[in-house]
Parts: C-alpha cells; structure tokens; sequence
C-alpha cells in the first residue's frame, strides 16, 4: 500500500507511479485519438451539413449523466469491498492479541506458550498468501516437521487452526485449562476464522460478469461515438476531448477493479505484509519471546 500526504497536491499531481492509470492507458488513448481523428476528417472534409450533428450533443449529455451514476455505483461497490477486507484485517489484529494474551495468562505450561507464539502469527501470515493463490512456507515458524505437515495441507489456514483446536484440547484433557477457560479462548480462534472466510468471499466473488461487460462496452461505445456530437461545435479539437474523456471514464473502471480485490500487492492494495509483521512483533511481546 501506497503511504502518501493527500495535502501535498502538487505532488500528487506530477507524480507518475506505477499503478497511475496514464502509464497503463497511454496507448489505448493513442488509439482513440487516431481514430477521433479519422472520424474528425470524413465529417468535417465530406459531410458538407453538420447540423444534422448539432442535436446529438444533447443525446450525449443525457447518456454521460446516465454513464457517471453507473460509475459511481461501481467504484462505491468496489470501495465498499476494500473497507470491508480493512475491517476483517483490522479484526484479525485485535483477536491474535486477544487470543494471545489469553494463552499467555490462563496457560502456565511454557511449551503451549512457544507453540502458541509461532501458530498465531503462522496462521495471519498463511491467510495472506493464501489469499494470494499461494502460502510461502519460509515466512512461517515452528519444527521442520510442522512445516513439512503444512505442506501437505491444500489449505493452510484451516491446518493451522486445526492444530491449534487440537493443542487446545490437549490442554483441556490435562486439566491446564478449565472448561470455561476453554470456550473463551475457543472464541478468540472461531473470531480469526470468521474473518478468514469473509476475506475469502471478497476475493472470490467479483463483481458479476454481465455487469463487467456492459459497463465496458458502454464506454468504449460513448467514447468512439462521442466525436459524431462535438465535432460541429469544436472541429478537430474534438480529438483531444475523446481522448479525455477515454482517460477519465476506462481510469475510473481500472481504479474501480485494482480495489475491488484488495489483498495484492497493487499500490492501492492493503498492507497485509506490515500487518502480519506488526501481528507477529505484538504475538511474540506478549507471550515475552524473541521475534523471527
């Protein structure tokens, strides 16, 4: 994620970073030009009668208000998508604490401590890269044989907890813990699980395909069209404003899909890998054992 001042506004304004939508676009907005300006040519060298034109721009002025709403209701879904996987993450820092410090005071075994300092961490670290179609099994911790027994598993996270639920029972069994100690603690590791999943319905559910493809071709229509409106108003300047008008309108659906999934690696994406780090720097502090 992208850590920026919003007064700097120069700055922002010159600044060229690599998910800013010009880099991205630069040639499809060629391309329209080249194409405003061949559609420019034949109306205004060959159409000796452009009043016929003149009436299209209020056509188009009622299809660019209808085009914004469905604009802002796109990029505010997308928006909504992104908080919502901030809050789960949010959430995901509160409960390992939670979780954690109660380990930490209700167990005394030292053992259960040390694995309970590695898994807690491992299992926000898997949930990352598990929501980046792959786990990189050198950022977690614990025995050679643990790693190994995680990848074998297709989905890490649920291993993880797994384990835990299995720890925590042993404990239960051997009276370290009570049966009250136990459902408290059994609240905290259902909590991290819930928010796993509802980071998995983010990811795994997009907006729908129908809607995607309407909203693509409805631009990409108004934008090749919208020359046959301004041309006998503006003349050959009318290239630069298809141009612009492309740049504004595809920029918005491009910001719009760059957030609807937010635990990437795009500028614009969450900063899952500091909150995993700060999760593991809090997990090990608590339980009073050195970090990675």
């Amino acid at each position: 994620m992208i850590k920026y001042n919003p007064k700097n506004w120069f700055g922002l304004i010159f600044a060229f970073r690599r998910s800013d939508t010009l880099r991205i676009l630069w040639k499809e907005i060629l391309y329209i030009g080249a194409f405003s300006a061949a559609l420019s040519y034949v109306i205004i060298e060959h159409v000796h009668n452009l009043k016929y034109f003149e009436s299209l721009l209020s056509v188009y002025s009622l299809i660019g208000f209808v085009i914004s709403l469905l604009l802002v209701f796109r990029t505010n879904t997308a928006y909504d998508r992104w908080w919502e996987g901030r809050k789960k993450w949010g959430a995901l820092v509160n409960d390992t604490r939670n979780l954690a410090i109660k380990v930490s005071t209700m167990v005394k075994e030292k053992s259960a401590h040390h694995y309970f300092s590695h898994a807690i961490p491992n299992f926000v670290f898997a949930t990352k890269e598990h929501l980046r179609e792959g786990v990189l099994f050198e950022e977690l911790e614990g025995s050679e044989e643990e790693i190994e027994r995680l990848k074998s598993k297709e989905h890490v996270p649920n291993a993880i907890s797994q384990e835990m639920y299995a720890r925590l029972h042993e404990l239960k069994s051997s009276g370290e813990i009570t049966q009250e100690e136990f459902i408290t603690i059994d609240h905290n590791i259902n909590a991290l699980l819930d928010s796993l999943g509802a980071c998995e319905r983010i990811k795994n559910t997009p907006i729908p395909f129908s809607y995607s493809l309407f909203i693509k071709k409805f631009i990409f229509v108004f934008v090749t069209t919208i020359p046959l409106g301004f041309i006998p108003l503006f003349g050959y300047g009318t290239i630069l404003i298809a141009m612009f008008l492309f740049y504004v309108l595809v920029s918005m659906e491009i910001l719009a899909e760059e957030i609807e999934d937010p635990f990437g690696k795009d500028g614009s994406d969450l900063p899952t890998d500091e909150l995993c780090v700060k999760i593991r720097s809090n997990v090990k502090e608590i339980f009073g054992v050195e970090g990675k």
